[in-house]
C-alpha cells in the first residue's frame, strides 16, 4: 500500500481567511466567537456564533459564479484555491487528471440557499425562487464546482455524516490514494448554517450554549456554532516526491465506525473502538502519540465520554498526550469542523505548537487530561489524531505522522 501526504491546505473560518493567520490565531488562543450578524437575530435565543467576517463574495468571484454558488460552496471554492496554489498545482492535478478527485464532507449543504427561499416564498409571499435553488443547494455542489475548476475527472462526491463529516471526506480520500484508485484528492469539508432557520432548528436540540463555548471546563453549557471550510491536496508520497512538492504531514491511518446505539446521544464504546481502530491502521503505538485534536464539543456529555474513551484506548499513556479542542476559537462549524480542526494536527507536527482549549475555567473530574488549558503548548510531536463523533453515533478518526 502507498503511502499518503499532504501537499496543500486552505481555509476559511471565523479565524481567519487562510491558513497562516488562522495558525497565528490558534497559536495565540484568540476566539472568534462573538454576536452574530444575520436578519431576525431578535428572535433567536442563541445570538451567539463563530461567523466569518468581512466576507465579500464580489471580491472572490464573478456574479454569474454566485448565481451558483451558495455561501458553503465560496468558503470550499476559495480554500481549495489556497491549497492547490501551496501543493503548486494552480494550474491543474499533476499526471492524468482522471486519477485525481475531489471529496467534501458537509452536513447542511446549501443551507443559505435553503434559508433564502423559504423567506422569499413564506415570509415575502413570492411564488418564484431563484432558477438555480437547487443545484445551489445541492450538497454536492461544492464538490462538483471544485472538480470543473481543476478539471478532476476521477471519484467526485459529498459526504454528510452530521459533524463527522470533513474527517470521513479525508479518510476516504486517504484510503483512495493509499489502495492504488487515484494518485491525488481534493478533500476537506465547507459549512454555512449561521442563518435564521439553521439556527433556529438547533435551538430545538437544546445543546447550544447562549454564553460560550468551554470544553472540559466543568462550568461548560454547550456547544457554540461556527462556520468555514478547511481543504487539503493529498497525494502519493511517491509523487510529492518526484514533483518536489513540500510535504506538510502523512495521513498514516483511519478508522471509521458506527455507535449503532442512539442518534444523539455519543457512545464512550464506540468512539474507542474508533480511536483504537486508527491506531491499528497507522501501526502507532498510544505512547507515540503527542497530540489529540478533541471532538471536543463543550456539551456535558460529549466531553465526558471522549476522555472515557481516551483513558480506555490509552492507558496509562492518556497521562502524557496533549488533548484540545479549539471549536473554543473557531466554533463548531459542523461538516465543516474536523477539516479546520486538522490544521491544529499539523501545526502540532510541524511547528510543535499545541493549539490550547481556551475559555477553560474550572476543572472537571470526568475529564482528566491534559487539556492545553487556555495557553498553547510547545512541545515535540512525531503522531497526533484528529476525533470526530458525530450525531447518528457516526465515529471517524484520523491518524496523522509528522514527515
Amino acid at each position: 500500500m502507498r503511502r499518503v501526504v499532504i501537499t496543500g491546505a486552505g481555509t476559511v473560518n471565523a479565524l481567519a481567511h487562510n491558513v497562516p493567520d488562522t495558525l497565528m490565531m490558534l497559536r495565540e488562543g484568540r476566539g472568534g466567537i462573538g454576536l452574530l450578524s444575520i436578519p431576525d437575530l431578535d428572535r433567536l435565543q442563541v445570538q451567539i456564533g463563530a461567523q466569518v467576517k468581512d466576507w465579500d463574495p464580489l471580491a472572490q468571484f464573478s456574479r454569474a459564479e454566485l448565481g451558483l454558488y451558495d455561501v458553503f460552496t465560496q468558503f470550499a471554492m476559495v480554500s481549495g484555491v489556497q491549497a492547490m496554489s501551496q501543493a503548486g498545482l494552480e494550474a491543474g492535478p499533476a499526471g492524468d487528471p482522471t486519477r485525481w478527485g475531489v471529496i467534501m464532507g458537509t452536513a447542511g449543504g446549501g443551507n443559505t440557499t435553503v434559508n433564502d427561499a423559504f423567506r422569499t416564498v413564506f415570509s415575502e409571499g413570492k411564488n418564484r425562487v431563484h432558477p438555480f435553488t437547487v443545484p445551489k443547494l445541492m450538497n454536492n455542489a461544492a464538490a462538483s464546482h471544485m472538480s470543473m475548476k481543476w478539471g478532476l475527472q476521477g471519484p467526485c462526491f459529498s459526504v454528510a455524516t452530521a459533524c463527522s463529516s470533513a474527517n470521513h471526506a479525508i479518510g476516504l480520500a486517504f484510503q483512495m490514494i493509499r489502495s492504488g484508485m487515484v494518485d491525488g484528492m481534493l478533500a476537506g469539508g465547507s459549512e454555512s448554517m449561521l442563518n435564521f432557520g439553521g439556527l433556529k432548528a438547533w435551538e430545538g436540540l437544546r445543546v447550544m450554549s447562549k454564553t460560550g463555548c468551554r470544553p472540559f471546563s466543568k462550568d461548560r453549557d454547550g456547544m457554540v456554532q461556527g462556520e468555514g471550510a478547511g481543504v487539503f491536496v493529498l497525494e502519493s508520497y511517491d509523487q510529492a516526491c518526484a514533483r518536489g512538492a513540500e510535504i506538510l504531514a502523512e495521513v498514516s491511518g483511519f478508522c471509521m465506525s458506527s455507535d449503532a446505539n442512539d442518534i444523539v446521544m455519543p457512545s464512550p464504546e464506540g468512539a474507542a473502538r474508533t480511536i483504537r481502530g486508527a491506531l491499528e491502521d497507522a501501526r502507532l503505538n498510544a505512547h507515540e502519540v503527542g497530540y489529540i485534536n478533541a471532538h471536543g464539543t463543550a456539551t456535558a456529555a460529549n466531553d465526558k465520554t471522549e476522555c472515557e474513551a481516551i483513558h480506555t484506548v490509552f492507558g496509562a499513556a492518556a497521562e502524557n498526550v496533549a488533548l484540545s479542542s479549539t471549536k473554543a476559537m473557531h466554533g463548531h462549524c459542523i461538516g465543516a469542523t474536523g477539516a479546520i480542526e486538522l490544521l491544529a494536527c499539523v501545526m502540532a507536527l510541524r511547528d510543535g505548537v499545541i493549539a490550547p482549549t481556551i475559555n477553560y475555567a474550572q476543572p472537571d473530574p470526568e475529564c482528566d487530561l491534559n487539556v492545553v488549558p487556555n495557553c498553547a503548548q510547545e512541545r515535540p510531536v512525531t503522531a497526533a489524531l484528529s476525533n470526530a463523533f458525530a450525531f447518528g453515533g457516526m465515529n471517524a478518526v484520523l491518524a496523522l505522522r509528522r514527515i
